[in-house]
């Protein structure tokens, strides 16, 4: 395939894709819509298969950018720090939250509970923290967990 035309199909189809709603857009219309712009039979197993490859480049290049936006804003979210310097991953209710602090060289994941004094949230012993073994740990059984909880859940009703 010369590579004029392998720029004409990949500026079509790559303009196409960034004009198409992607829940209803399916390869095929992709490269009907493309060929009838280039006015060119683009169901030919070579122009098939570079139509392919334009569209999952595509498409993983989406994916990446969508990846990035999501770690961005967890990245602004969670610049959150408590009195102790610890960071706050999250705030499971008024007096209960997630953080990871460093204890004796040591990285934990503490959820716990806090209470206000003299305008400080102090933690209090109700709670726990996980080294990252037992987190990993933790982490690997939690669709356990979850299918006890159903089980569970199921008796009651």
């Amino acid at each position: 395939m010369e590579p004029e035309i392998q720029e004409r199909i990949e500026n079509t189809v790559r303009r196409i894709l960034k004009g198409s709603d992607m829940e209803e857009m399916t390869e095929h219309k992709i490269r009907k819509q493309a060929s009838a712009e280039l006015d060119l039979d683009l169901s030919e197993p070579p122009y098939k298969a570079f139509v392919k490859q334009i569209v999952q480049s595509f498409l993983e290049k989406q994916v990446e950018e969508e990846e990035e936006e999501v770690e961005e804003e967890r990245g602004a979210r969670r610049k959150e720090y408590d009195d102790d310097g610890d960071l706050i991953i999250c705030r499971l209710s008024e007096k209960r939250r997630v953080t990871i602090q460093d204890f004796r060289g040591k990285t934990l994941v503490s959820i716990r509970e806090y209470y206000k004094k003299d305008g400080k949230e102090l933690p209090t012993s109700k709670g726990i923290s996980l080294t990252e073994e037992q987190w990993s740990t933790f982490k690997k059984n939690v669709p356990d967990i979850e299918k006890a909880i159903r089980k569970m859940e199921s008796r009651i009703m």
